[in-house]
């Protein structure tokens, strides 16, 4: 009989280096012998990169209902987890994805004021209490986080996307949303500074890594 795979996910507001770390955790256990998908939501899927499309688009001549932007995040993870993320973990993979259900908690619930009961509904049905094993929760001040945001744009010559416009008070709920869940599942999160250099980051990620992968194992 296959061991299930683990479900690592990262989390984390704008330019906090989630994309980045989610490389080096994937490398970490590619190290070990370990089959990983590396993964990303919204999105992950054919269909659901075209939902992702649609989030993310500024499209200011129509904006996007807060109800729809939530349904939608939930089309996109059932999608999500039927044609990628279920069938990796029975094959005994491990899934390491870019942001997952506490990343609708922290933008639909704390940013755009969507009551986390109406939420857990919507988590309940799709995901049949699938949760992930480990959650990394990249966390630093609002204001460090959007002069790194800034900056990458900047240097990317990007422009923003539908998230990546809002204001500051937006980014702040986020925030305070996602260290709440942290405080409610202790045994599923661990809190990284992410404020920090890029080397002293991943010394954090590397050593909660090591302790939970050397316990499943």
């Amino acid at each position: 009989m296959t061991k299930r795979g683990r479900f690592i996910t990262l989390e984390g507001g704008e330019g906090v280096g989630k994309s980045t770390n989610v490389s080096f955790v994937a490398e970490c256990l590619e190290a070990q012998g370990l089959e990983v998908v590396r993964t990303r939501e919204p999105g992950g899927t054919a269909r659901g990169e075209a939902i992702r499309a649609l989030l993310l688009d500024p499209a200011p001549q129509e904006p996007l209902h807060v109800d729809a932007e939530l349904l939608l995040m939930f089309a996109a993870r059932a999608q999500h987890l039927t044609e990628k993320i279920l069938p990796a973990l029975a094959r005994g993979a491990w899934v390491v994805c870019d942001r997952f259900t506490d990343a609708t908690f922290a933008y639909q619930g704390g940013g755009r004021g969507i009551a986390k009961e109406r939420i857990a509904v919507l988590e309940a049905f799709v995901q049949q209490g699938l949760s992930p094993d480990l959650t990394l929760l990249l966390d630093m001040p609002k204001e460090a986080a959007t002069q790194r945001l800034e900056s990458r744009l900047n240097d990317r010559q990007e422009q923003r996307d539908r998230f990546e416009q809002e204001q500051g008070d937006f980014f702040q709920a986020v925030r305070e949303a996602y260290l709440a869940r942290a405080e409610e599942a202790p045994e599923r999160f661990a809190v990284i500074d992410a404020q920090y250099a890029l080397v002293d980051v991943q010394a954090q990620i590397k050593e909660t890594l090591s302790a939970r992968v050397a316990v499943w194992r």
